[in-house]
């Protein structure tokens, strides 16, 4: 009995969590269809802040040509 333990301990136990680790890095390894969607949106909002922001600032370039001094 004993030696089934240890048998099992020595050898089935450690190849056990390889190949689950093994498996678990390899589908981690690759982009879910749900965060390549949320990084999507993310770049999309990301564009419309931009734009945004560079139509605020020309707006300002016009109305207070020295607010970048300030």
């Amino acid at each position: 009995m004993e030696t089934v333990a240890i048998l099992f301990m020595v050898v089935v136990a450690p190849l056990w969590m390889l190949l689950h680790y093994t498996t678990r890095w390899k589908s981690t390894k690759t982009i879910s269809n749900e965060d390549e969607n949320i990084l999507g949106e993310l770049w999309e909002s990301a564009d419309r802040i931009d734009s945004r922001l560079k139509n605020i600032e020309r707006i300002l370039d016009a109305e207070a040509p020295d607010w970048r001094k300030k």
